[in-house]
């Protein structure tokens, strides 16, 4: 696989549809990756990294909306691309639940397939419920923010700020952007942000060596290791 190429995960356990599948990214320069089963699936995700993973419901060992939940608690944002023969709402719900970012129903055409894996590509999941930056973790479901071993003391709304930029490290996410996500039409005052901003950074980057939370002049704020 070369520097550029996209790389795919596929977990479908019918071989003959993964073989075209696999066959038909290739001639799309797409490398793909193949597991038959949930359990060979959650072992190649901790051991590689992939733009995308395209993920069937039905698997044998552990099923797909396990094997999504599992590694969504265990902090992996790649996008899901859910292969389901199952059409109604409830199934949609169960499984973006779960931690699926898009479904695609059976039968499908293949270029639609590569489409939508080009697209989940350009991101990260919204879905993952532990975020970690250098040793800045952020369990979202228990709104608990820590640096190394200390608990942070963060208000809701810096915990919600927190979980933005740490979703979109190492990438600089605007001051505009921040407020639309976080108080949506009822903007605060002018400082408030600002405020916020300060007390995360003193949160986090208090007796640090290496800090993570910086403000980038004229463009935003960002989480990340300067370098990175």
């Amino acid at each position: 696989m070369n520097n550029t190429q996209l790389s795919v995960l596929l977990v479908e356990d019918d071989r003959d549809l993964a073989a075209a599948i696999v066959d038909y990214f290739a001639l799309e320069d797409v490398y793909c990756d193949h597991a038959s089963d949930g359990a060979l699936a959650i072992n190649l995700i901790e051991r590689h990294h992939y733009e995308v993973i395209i993920l069937d419901l039905n698997l044998p060992r552990i099923n797909g909306l396990e094997v999504c939940e599992q590694i969504r608690h265990k902090g992996v944002d790649t996008p899901v691309l859910m292969l389901t023969a199952r059409d109604t709402l409830e199934d949609k719900l169960t499984g973006f639940e779960k931690g699926a970012d898009d479904y695609l129903i059976k039968p499908f055409a293949m270029e639609e397939l590569v489409v939508r894996t080009k697209v989940l590509a350009k991101r990260k999941s919204g879905q993952a419920m532990r975020l970690t930056v250098e040793n800045l973790h952020l369990d979202v479901k228990r709104q608990e923010a820590y640096r190394g071993d200390e608990l942070l003391s963060l208000s809701p709304i810096a915990t919600k700020i927190l979980e933005l930029l740490m979703r979109e490290s190492p990438n600089v996410v605007s001051r505009r952007r921040i407020i639309e996500a976080i108080w949506a039409d009822d903007p605060p005052d002018s400082n408030s942000l600002k405020v916020h901003m300060f007390y995360i950074r003193k949160q986090v980057d208090a007796n640090h060596g290496v800090k993570l939370v910086h403000t980038i002049g004229g463009k935003g704020f960002a989480i990340k290791k300067m370098g990175s």
